[in-house]
């Protein structure tokens, strides 16, 4: 089963691998072009970008997808069955989302509808929220407004720091990601 992956950071770093290590074929990862970093603001690759070339897989990075006729045909080339999509940083326009053959997939770090958009995590602690947790969501074209797949919580202790929720949601994020690509895989055979 071929997999698009789209993401940026961490969190979205440990999807990749996840699903590298589960023996799918990505034939593409696509993520936020290099940007300046540091005190020297030497251009920096992303997480996804550098967990991609380690894994020997081909990366692009686009700078919009909306109205950009080449990356919808890079797309399209690939024929993939589904794109996995986590914090990637750009919106998706229908014609991306309708290019994968069961579509597109995203894992997002809050219990939908509550927190969309950028930052749940930091939202979910700053709020006092008692619990948050990833929704697998199978995106259209709103901004975290797709059918909720699969939604899985996680109790926020008082102490806990966002980097702690961070890397709880991060895990149990790639975790319950993978049965439901299994399943297209199975639709695949």
């Amino acid at each position: 089963m071929n997999v698009i992956f789209a993401g940026t950071p961490d969190f979205a770093a440990a999807a990749l691998k996840a699903i590298a290590a589960a023996g799918f074929d990505i034939p593409l990862v696509l993520t936020q072009p290099d940007r300046p970093k540091g005190r020297g603001m030497q251009l920096q690759a992303s997480p996804v970008k550098q967990a991609a070339l380690e894994l020997g897989l081909r990366v692009d990075q686009p700078e919009k997808l909306r109205n950009n006729a080449d990356a919808l045909q890079m797309l399209k080339d690939v024929a993939a069955d589904v794109m996995v999509v986590a914090a990637y940083g750009l919106i998706l326009p229908q014609d991306v989302l309708d290019t994968p053959r069961h579509g597109c997939l995203n894992i997002h770090a809050s219990l939908l509808p509550r927190w969309r958009g950028a930052a749940p995590i930091q939202r979910a602690i700053e709020a006092g929220d008692a619990e948050t947790g990833v929704c697998i969501m199978q995106m259209d074209i709103g901004l975290d407004t797709g059918n909720v797949v699969s939604e899985h919580r996680y109790a926020i202790a008082p102490v806990d720091t966002a980097n702690e929720v961070h890397d709880a949601l991060m895990a149990l994020g790639h975790r319950r990601l993978l049965p439901i690509c299994n399943a297209y895989r199975q639709k695949a055979v």
